[in-house]
């Protein structure tokens, strides 16, 4: 098994030579707009799965992912003449699911939007059940109050305290 970093290396190669390659051009009109978005590579450097996506409808996608299958050879070998590893590894190409991801979550958002404005608008005509504020608060005394009654009594407030039974 090989080195992660050198796997991780060995796929940002395969990124580029593979990108270059594609915009340089193959001959093959069904190829749309591919752009290489991620490169991974096995830990023992023999296999290669190459996510892409392809900017357009369904069949422009499905006329890619045919053309790159067609062209997996001549792209293997043009990862092979760049590379400096004793075995070129093979190719699959996997169509990334980013812009359909990238639509749910946006859809998704919209609707948490839809249903955070729904229920402010339930919430600004609601009153309360019970008081606005149903938590206790300190009471307020007056400077007039008295807070010790008991002054004259302070030195009779000893306790008695006996053990055993009591009759």
């Amino acid at each position: 098994m090989a080195d992660p970093a050198r796997a991780a290396k060995m796929a940002d190669r395969i990124k580029v030579i593979i990108a270059k390659r594609l915009e340089r051009g193959i001959k093959d009109p069904r190829l749309g707009f591919v752009t290489i978005t991620d490169v991974r590579v096995t830990g023992d450097l023999q296999h290669a799965s190459v996510f892409y996506t392809v900017y357009g409808t369904d069949e422009e996608r499905s006329d890619t992912a045919a053309a790159l299958k067609s062209a997996t050879g001549m792209l293997r070998s043009e990862v092979g003449k760049n590379i400096t590893a004793r075995l070129t590894p093979s190719l699959e190409f996997i169509p990334d699911g980013i812009p359909e991801n990238a639509a749910l979550i946006d859809s998704l958002l919209a609707e948490a939007r839809n249903r955070d404005l729904e229920v402010a608008g339930l919430a600004e005509a609601k009153n309360y059940a019970g008081d606005e504020d149903p938590y206790v608060k300190p009471r307020e005394f007056d400077e007039d109050d008295d807070f010790d009654d008991d002054e004259d009594d302070d030195d009779n407030d000893e306790a008695v305290f006996t053990s055993g039974p009591r009759p």
